[in-house]
């Protein structure tokens, strides 16, 4: 029997997921994307894809594909993803599959989704999903010797690798920009030392501290959102501290600061900024300057940001200069100064055809055993990108993504409802499939 699988999106991961659906015997594989050219280039030539212009927020358009197949994948904006769950509780035969983060609103859709006798699986990419593997591994094997995992840290950073990082942000997109930047508002919520500490979005950047993984790599980790649910998540109640983090280049989060305080990250339509204006023209009207001179400029940066030393600010004005803030040089408009500046970024900071990415995965456990002795556990990834094939990230989200496709293709679940990494039985297989078919794995050491 043929099966059919749609794929929402063309984004930087979904390459993977066509190539190993498509390579199935009895499986037709649509791709959907706003742009039929998009869909196209993503579908390839393979005689068992096909390509489809479909915009999402079309409910209609959207009911009617989602129930012509037997498993739709998601990997646009996570805030369509309820729109998609909703489309496939109506058919009352399609499951759903995504790699963001099992949200408040997926969750509130629990009873629909089991009335409807579907399965909605979330959280099986790289960060959330790999993470999660080798996190409930390690963990299920300290309590099972008896100890107890009394510090959870877990760092991760799709980055530029070494030789590609340079730019003043050490940063290059191989996802959307909108999306990094718009995670850079986000408030972190986590435990320290039986403490609960709770950092504003706007002063995220600045409570970076380095992080050491290798002596090779030189990290700043700040904390992604709440990480405090992790906790009950991982099934670690006596936990002390408990952190969840994002890892960048030296440079990055002071550079971003500064943006944050000027404004930069504002969704707020701009009239100015729906027409091709000068940059440097753009920049004092975002920043508040009463004239586009450099001096003006210069002066209200000062006014506006917070820099801990002369050098930082040299080195953040330095890379508003290679941005071309100071220029006359056109701005791309997009009625607004974060989706303008995320043009500007898609311009200067994609990767060039030689150049390849690199994903770090750190998770560190500090670990009481029985007998009151103390140990530390880390489990850790670096993997590169292949300039010639996928990029790392690409592979690291698609992959699981694809294999999780797979399993429920072929009926490995039969219970309805939501589904998410966080348990052994549903973890093993995965981990075990990634490491010996793909090559995907973390190497575990106990460091104490």
């Amino acid at each position: 029997m043929v099966q059919k699988v749609l794929i929402l999106g063309s984004g930087f991961v979904a390459k993977p997921v066509v190539d190993i659906l498509a390579a199935r015997p009895d499986t037709e594989v649509t791709v959907a994307c706003r742009t039929l050219e998009s869909a196209k280039a993503l579908a390839g030539d393979a005689s068992n894809t096909r390509a489809v212009s479909l915009d999402v927020s079309d409910t209609a358009a959207l009911d009617a594909a989602v129930a012509a197949c037997d498993l739709v994948i998601s990997l646009i904006p996570y805030t369509f993803h309820v729109d998609v769950i909703k489309s496939a509780i109506k058919t009352k035969k399609t499951n759903v599959l995504t790699t963001s983060y099992l949200s408040p609103a997926i969750r509130a859709l629990d009873k629909e989704i089991k009335d409807a006798g579907i399965i909605v699986w979330n959280e099986i990419g790289v960060d959330p999903g790999i993470d999660h593997l080798y996190a409930v591994k390690a963990i299920d094997e300290i309590h099972k010797a008896g100890g107890e995992v009394t510090e959870f840290t877990s760092f991760c950073g799709g980055l530029p690798a070494p030789e590609a990082s340079d730019n003043p942000l050490g940063y290059k997109f191989s996802w959307s920009p909108r999306g990094v930047l718009l995670a850079l508002r986000n408030d972190a919520t986590y435990y320290k030392d039986g403490e609960l500490v709770r950092v504003a979005g706007k002063d995220l950047m600045k409570s970076a501290k380095p992080y050491f993984i290798y002596p090779g790599f030189s990290f700043y980790g700040y904390g992604n959102r709440d990480s405090t649910i992790f906790r009950e998540l991982y099934k670690i109640p006596e936990a002390k501290s408990v952190l969840r983090g994002s890892l960048r280049y030296p440079g990055f989060t002071e550079f971003v600061s500064a943006l944050v305080a000027l404004g930069f990250l504002d969704e707020t339509p701009k009239d100015f900024l729906t027409t091709a204006i000068p940059w440097k023209e753009a920049f004092a009207q975002i920043i508040g300057a009463p004239s586009s001179s450099e001096e003006d400029l210069l002066a209200t940066i000062d006014s506006k940001v917070t820099f801990d030393t002369a050098e930082e600010k040299e080195k953040v004005v330095s890379g508003f200069r290679w941005l071309g803030f100071f220029s006359e040089t056109p701005i791309t408009p997009r009625g607004n100064p974060l989706d303008t500046i995320c043009a500007l970024f898609e311009k200067l900071m994609e990767y060039a055809p030689e150049e390849r990415d690199m994903v770090v995965l750190q998770h560190k456990f500090g670990i009481t055993w029985k007998d009151g002795s103390k140990g530390i556990r880390t489990s850790t990834l670096v993997d590169y990108g292949d300039p010639n094939g996928y990029s790392s990230m690409a592979k690291l989200v698609g992959t699981p993504c694809a294999l999780a496709a797979t399993f429920m293709l072929d009926g490995k679940y039969t219970e309805p409802g939501i589904y998410a990494p966080y348990s052994p039985e549903l973890c093993d297989p995965y981990r075990e499939v990634l490491k010996d078919k793909y090559g995907i794995f973390l190497i575990e050491k106990t460091v104490l």
